[in-house]
């Protein structure tokens, strides 16, 4: 493919992959969250604890985190609509799987194999937007990515208990498998439909360590590392045990799951809006001010109820959702960060991210076990917000962004 006809297909066929690309990352968050409104019946029927319960929910990101370091570097040797398409499978592969297990650590694996397949979705996203959209467009393009995963929970949290259980008899294990059926149907989607992603840069891919070394001196990478870590810590953490937490409150399983997918339902028109319109000077500012909300929502949810609790299921959705987005548009316009350098930077932030993915829930569920109580894992989680906040402070400010 020449250059000419690159830029005449980014034209002419970006916005139908990305579209194309929100649909499968909804499946990613379809699957990853509909573990969590089965976490009853899972620790009735296995004989589990909460502490092997959380490691289950944080095993997906452990594997993430090794699949992650490879992730941009297939990205960039193989392109974009194979490595994506695998990654798919793979998901899907992790539901259907989940029909299986008996016991702890069969559970754990399977669970755990999601992460192989998650990283082409998360790494590949970002990638594509960096060199398929630029100024207004990625910010816009971004927003409309990131509420892939968002609406997918949103649709595993509010259906599972109320509709998908109910239609499998009861069995949360072929309820896994109706998600991973409908994840592979959305794969071949993209298999077929998808054009124009064989890009100039694809056969001249970095060698790994190379562009690691590189990208990790700069210092906005540095910071950013960090605040990914603990922002997925919260994320996980919270949201992971956010329906058990609502049975605790007195909900039955079915309302848990609906009052949890208001999270996911206040997080879509934050995520399309604020990454859009914040100007590239102004975006570690908001940074700051939703690690407050997002501190102040946490307590809110934990302590109230009635209308009081759906304001901070509300605020929270609205708060953490943006943390993603606005750390990846710091990341891509940071200088130092080439768009040809944004799959193994975008592998780096996940990377170590979901080192936070992992120990967000299994602390929160240790903590529970140690004490009796959800009271001290809510601590640690706005303490974690706190510490965002801390680190905005740090951040090179982006006067003029790339593109």
């Amino acid at each position: 493919m020449t250059a000419d006809q690159h830029i005449e297909d980014k034209g002419r066929y970006r916005w139908m992959n990305l579209a194309l690309l929100w649909m499968m990352y909804a499946s990613f968050g379809m699957v990853s969250r509909s573990i969590f409104p089965l976490v009853t019946p899972i620790i009735r029927d296995l004989h589990i604890s909460y502490t092997q319960m959380g490691f289950i929910l944080g095993s997906w990101q452990l594997t993430y985190i090794f699949a992650a370091l490879i992730a941009g570097y297939l990205l960039d040797r193989w392109g974009m609509h194979k490595t994506i398409f695998a990654g798919t499978i793979i998901i899907g592969l992790s539901a259907v799987l989940r029909f299986f297990p008996h016991g702890f650590f069969a559970m754990l694996l399977v669970v755990a194999f999601f992460g192989f397949g998650g990283p082409a979705l998360s790494v590949g996203g970002p990638k594509m937007i960096s060199e398929w959209f630029t100024g207004k467009s990625r910010g816009a393009a971004v927003g409309v990515y990131l509420t892939g995963p968002w609406i997918g929970g949103f649709i595993a949290l509010s259906l599972t208990n109320s509709f998908v259980m109910p239609l499998t008899g009861g069995s949360w294990r072929l309820t896994f498998v109706l998600f991973g059926f409908v994840t592979f149907v959305i794969a071949f989607l993209w298999l077929l439909f998808a054009r124009g992603l064989r890009t100039p840069e694809a056969a001249k891919a970095t060698v790994i360590f190379e562009a690691f070394a590189e990208l990790v001196k700069v210092r906005n990478v540095q910071v950013l590392l960090l605040m990914g870590l603990m922002a997925f810590a919260i994320g996980h953490g919270f949201t992971g045990w956010l329906p058990k937490i609502l049975e605790i409150k007195g909900m039955s399983a079915s309302k848990a799951g609906f009052a949890s997918s208001v999270v996911l339902a206040a997080a879509v028109p934050s995520i399309l809006i604020i990454p859009r319109f914040v100007p590239s000077r102004l975006r570690s500012n908001f940074i700051a001010l939703f690690a407050i909300l997002t501190a102040i929502s946490i307590l809110i949810v934990f302590n109230a109820s009635g209308v009081f609790l759906i304001f901070g299921l509300m605020l929270f959705g609205v708060a953490d959702s943006v943390f993603v987005p606005l750390m990846l548009l710091i990341l891509m316009d940071s200088p130092g960060v080439e768009s040809r350098h944004m799959g193994a930077a975008g592998g780096m932030f996940f990377c170590v991210s979901e080192i936070g993915g992992v120990s967000g829930p299994s602390l929160v569920g240790s903590l529970v076990d140690l004490t009796g109580s959800f009271m001290p894992g809510i601590l640690f989680l706005i303490l974690l917000s706190i510490f965002i906040l801390g680190l905005t402070f740090f951040l090179q400010i982006i006067k003029n962004a790339k593109n």
